[in-house]
């Protein structure tokens, strides 16, 4: 995306978000289930992009 700064974080949210609703759903089914490894991989633009040229 091309958008301002802090879409990350929106995407993050809503990551998490989907995340606990699956979690919800299935945690009484599987009562040692876990949402774990929930990270941003690459951030473009912003003040601190490491990609600009």
């Amino acid at each position: 995306t091309s958008g301002k700064t802090g879409v990350e974080m929106e995407a993050l949210t809503g990551a998490s978000v989907a995340a606990l609703t699956v979690y919800d759903m299935c945690k009484s089914a599987n009562p040692d289930i876990g949402i774990s490894g929930l990270h941003l991989l690459e951030k473009r633009g912003g003040k601190s992009d490491i990609h600009a040229d």
